[in-house]
């Protein structure tokens, strides 16, 4: 019998971390090749990990909502076969070094912290591990502030998530403040809420609050202002409407809005390139890749943002292949870290929802989003060489939310007004 290590993959350039959800598989449990053995959680999406091999589970490393390292051994299962399916578990001498190693480098690390912070943990006689000592360093926390968190480690310690949960906290104004540092920006005190017997109460999801962080840490990053402008969409409808069928026939997808608006999304960013940016303190990042965020809507009510890398070099095939699968995948929850990140411009289409138009906000570290509205019938002036007549039209609102710190209104304005031209001058004759 050989045995197999199950690792935790690694999950895209920025994604470092996962945490466990549940375990799929028990001890004992016999496993086929790429079936999921375990959940896991980053903070930009779920997913699985599959097993490579076929065997029996015999040993699991790790709880749930345990913090795991990429690269870090989940589980060992038994393989039939003489030699190792893919990599061996260590022998315990070696197993034996590479804690012994390990164990000098967190000394190390620990020593340079503490050279270099000007936190003297040692006025404290509780003990804190050089990961939380960092952190520490980095948020400004003080020793006496620290004394104050409450550890849910072993005697009491304090660990990474105790550290998390409360930078959080701290953050939003529920957590003791350091008296030797000073808030970024004033924090409204809480209000108390008012709670009866026929109230319910329930918790957040874990992406719900991720999605609250990050909504309200982008209002106190970016200054929000919004543009309007109402597009006549009439060709748009009545080509698709003309092309439709024959274009799921032969090409074996839907063709919906969306890849339609995207095309002419990208097409407006290529034309302002000062739209594809994000800002680092007081420099301006121009990005060369057009990188098309596409908010989708999860069963659970929340919204995911899976990304169509080179937007602007995809035909509309291939951008209707791109939408489809994405936003597929994303309601089944199978979207890959890698899918969720990179995005330059965000799109949401709130007319899915009944919306006439909306206020996104915006999607850090991007300077701008824009909401397509519901398509409507209306009444509307129709000019012609003989005269000017009132005709139905499909019309619908785009709504720009943009970055008034690096996008002034010439820009935000011009940008969603090049959509628009692009939408109403669309080529009824045109083929796919």
């Amino acid at each position: 019998m050989a045995k197999f290590e199950l690792k935790l993959p690694k999950m895209g350039e920025s994604v470092a971390e996962a945490t466990i959800t549940s375990w799929l598989k028990e001890v004992g449990d016999t496993i086929e090749a790429d079936e999921a053995v375990l959940e896991i959680a980053t903070d930009k999406v779920d997913s699985e990990v599959p097993s490579e091999v076929e065997g029996v589970l015999v040993e699991r490393f790790f709880e749930v909502d345990d913090v795991v390292q990429v690269g870090q051994v989940l589980a060992v299962i038994e393989t039939e076969g003489d030699a190792p399916a893919e990599s061996n578990v260590a022998e315990p001498e070696e197993q034996m070094e590479e804690a012994v190693s390990e164990l000098e480098e967190s000394m190390e690390s620990a020593k340079a912290t503490v050279a270099t912070t000007k936190v003297d943990f040692s006025a404290s006689d509780r003990f804190y591990s050089p990961l939380v000592k960092n952190m520490a360093k980095e948020e400004g926390i003080d020793v006496t502030e620290l004394d104050t968190i409450q550890g849910t480690g072993k005697d009491g310690r304090v660990t990474k998530n105790d550290m998390l949960a409360y930078i959080e906290n701290r953050k939003s104004g529920q957590a003791i403040k350091s008296k030797t540092t000073k808030p970024v920006a004033p924090i409204a005190p809480s209000v108390p809420v008012s709670v009866n017997g026929e109230d319910e109460i329930i918790e957040m999801t874990r992406m719900g609050k991720l999605i609250a962080h990050h909504m309200t840490e982008s209002k106190h990053t970016s200054a929000h202002v919004q543009s309007f402008i109402e597009v006549d969409v009439t060709k748009i409808v009545n080509w698709r409407n003309k092309i439709k069928k024959s274009f799921e026939q032969k090409e074996g997808e839907k063709l919906t809005f969306t890849p339609i608006f995207m095309e002419a999304i990208a097409k407006a960013i290529r034309d302002f390139p000062l739209i594809n940016i994000s800002v680092d303190g007081d420099k301006i990042i121009i990005k060369k890749n057009i990188n098309l965020g596409m908010a989708a809507a999860l069963p659970d009510g929340n919204l995911i943002v899976p990304v169509i890398k080179n937007a602007d070099r995809l035909n509309l095939v291939g951008m209707a292949k791109a939408v489809n699968d994405l936003a597929g995948r994303a309601r089944l929850n199978q979207l890959k870290p890698d899918e969720i990140q990179g995005g330059t411009y965000t799109v949401t289409n709130v007319g899915t929802f009944g919306s006439v138009f909306g206020t996104p906000i915006i999607n850090q570290p991007q300077v701008a989003i824009l909401a397509l509205g519901a398509i409507r019938k209306v009444p509307a002036v129709i000019e012609t060489p003989d005269g000017d007549f009132i005709g139905i039209r499909h019309k619908m609102f785009l709504s720009h939310s943009y970055d008034h710190r690096v996008v002034n209104g010439a820009l935000g304005g011009q940008f969603v007004k090049r959509v628009a031209e692009y939408l109403e001058s669309w080529d009824s004759e045109r083929e796919v």
